[in-house]
């Protein structure tokens, strides 16, 4: 690793810890040569599938892309930076875990939908107005039906399990 002040490869690791959700590893190093202190990032580099476009062009998934358009779909909302990042996490995430080595990019839009969905509805819906290339108002209406299913169903799973309850202290028998 070359030290960015002075360009030399010569460094110590002072410091390394966890990063974010546990998927990369935060190291605050120090230059031997000027002393100085800089931190380095590591990630284990993830094979992800390619992307099949609907024209039939093929691209590598690219987050910073996918990150765009749910800022895009999201501005002017209560969504946290922090919500799309995660979001995107669980997305890339999913395409890697498909196993498959094209995904087509209908089904990471499905996909986006169904996460949006639950964060916040206008936001999806502005997304699927580009994804789906609403046309008229009938088009939007429809959305929010399925919108609204959506969030019904992903209610009644997380329904079936039980709720978490606290264990209720010993009752002291009285004396």
């Amino acid at each position: 690793m070359r030290c960015p002040f002075c360009g030399d490869d010569s460094n110590r690791v002072i410091d390394s810890r966890l990063g974010r959700d546990d998927t990369e590893i935060r190291r605050r190093r120090e230059c031997q040569e000027c002393g100085r202190r800089f931190t380095t990032r590591e990630r284990v580099e993830d094979v992800l599938p390619r992307i099949v476009k609907r024209d039939e062009r093929r691209e590598d998934f690219d987050r910073r892309k996918l990150l765009a358009s749910l800022e895009k779909a999201c501005a002017k909302r209560p969504v946290a930076v922090d919500a799309l990042e995660r979001l995107a996490d669980r997305i890339e995430k999913r395409a890697q875990e498909s196993g498959d080595p094209e995904v087509p990019s209908d089904r990471i839009g499905e996909w986006v939908l169904d996460d949006l969905v639950q964060i916040d509805t206008l936001a999806a819906a502005r997304f699927a107005s580009v994804f789906r290339d609403f046309q008229n108002a009938r088009d939007y209406a429809a959305f929010f039906e399925d919108a609204a299913a959506r969030r019904s169903a992903a209610a009644a799973q997380r329904d079936e399990l039980p709720p978490l309850r606290a264990p209720e202290p010993p009752r002291r028998q009285p004396a």
